[in-house]
């Protein structure tokens, strides 16, 4: 009453009674299982078809990311209780994980995608943009050192590669203050994030051929100031959908990030994902948005929320620290002035301590997710 909550107790009943409903709908969306658990039909095969079913044993992915034992051996004693959120009549399930910039996956939701690997679902990345003006002009330097450096121990032909190094050198001494760097720089610097992003993809446990960059035109003016989202850039992202027609697609709502990239890359996925409304796959398909390099999602707003131990919590914060152009400090770090690794930890934690004050369960930390309907005209973020 002293909230002015009234109409509250009068739909819902005593006080008692909400505060049982809210734990309870809190509890829910708390689940270690991102992708849902295993299905009847899944646990009803024999244990080598079972093993089949997973995404193990091919090239190019870390061994350590392989589907867990306890998936493959101790299915018997997985709980039937589930996030009521998650389609779980699919399993293993196909996740397609789209990232506006090159460490936006591993920053906002690393924990969650490692869990996916482990768990057997067939994950794949796509890098929606270069991410190549965020990247310090020293780095392009260090970088045509490297190259060329690395062909003359190889014996291999390097007169080029010191015309580029001097080259790149040259426009950096003289770029003035919102000078757009050259093609040529922004292709260097795009490599250097395409390497990085990579990097950590792979140490994720991401195989190659599910490592995808889309470098969506809209990106590449050069200068702090964007071209227009175009048909150009949703087909881009919509040819993705359905090549790979996934089960869960996973996109950064966090829509703070300096330049609004991440504003342009979310539109790009609901544009592609209308487009492709009358595809059967899409019936299966789930969207969920993620947070946490820039803002978090309140409590009331979650779906879905992923613990992590501190272990889990660490092989986090190693997959982003791959993403060396972007620490010491980042480039753009915006008004907070903490390392993404840092920024991405905390949030977790505080939002893990929420949950703890609610009378959760205590956990180092928790990735959170929204599920979002995007044909639903009322939906907003």
């Amino acid at each position: 009453i002293q909230n002015h909550l009234e109409q509250l107790l009068d739909t819902c009943g005593p006080a008692h009674n909400i505060n049982l409903m809210v734990f309870q709908k809190m509890k829910e969306v708390i689940t270690g299982w991102p992708g849902g658990k295993p299905t009847p039909e899944y646990l009803s095969l024999s244990p080598d078809v079972r093993v089949s079913r997973l995404r193990i044993d091919k090239p190019h992915g870390t061994t350590t990311r392989n589907p867990t034992d306890y998936v493959m051996h101790n299915y018997k004693h997985i709980s039937t209780e589930g996030n009521p959120n998650i389609n779980a009549h699919i399993y293993p399930k196909r996740v397609l994980i789209f990232s506006p910039h090159p460490d936006d996956d591993v920053i906002s939701m690393g924990g969650t995608l490692i869990r996916l690997i482990e768990q057997g679902h067939h994950v794949s990345v796509a890098y929606q943009t270069s991410g190549n003006y965020a990247v310090w002009d020293d780095e392009v330097k260090r970088f045509s050192n490297f190259g060329r450096r690395y062909s003359e121990i190889f014996g291999l032909p390097v007169e080029q590669l010191k015309e580029i190094e001097q080259r790149m050198s040259t426009e950096i001494d003289k770029k003035g203050s919102g000078t757009p760097d050259s093609v040529d720089m922004r292709r260097i610097k795009g490599l250097i994030r395409e390497t990085e992003a990579t990097s950590a993809a792979r140490y994720c446990g991401i195989h190659d051929e599910d490592i995808h960059f889309l470098n969506l035109p809209f990106y590449e003016s050069g200068t702090e100031k964007k071209n227009d989202l175009s048909s150009k850039d949703i087909d881009i992202v919509a040819n993705l959908l359905d090549k790979f027609q996934p089960h869960q697609v996973y996109a950064a709502g966090d829509l703070s990030d300096p330049h609004g990239t991440h504003r342009v890359c979310l539109e790009a996925v609901f544009q592609a994902l209308k487009s492709l409304k009358t595809k059967e796959w899409m019936k299966d398909c789930q969207l969920w948005l993620y947070r946490g390099a820039w803002q978090e999602w309140e409590p009331h707003e979650i779906h879905m929320a992923i613990p992590m131990g501190p272990n889990e919590l660490l092989q986090k914060r190693y997959a982003i620290y791959k993403h060396q152009s972007q620490k010491d400090p980042p480039p753009f770090p915006g008004s907070d002035p903490r390392e993404f690794w840092q920024r991405s930890e905390a949030r977790n934690r505080e939002t893990a301590k929420i949950f703890d004050t609610l009378g959760l369960i205590d956990y180092e930390g928790i990735e959170a997710f929204v599920l979002y309907d995007v044909f639903d005209e009322n939906n907003q973020i």
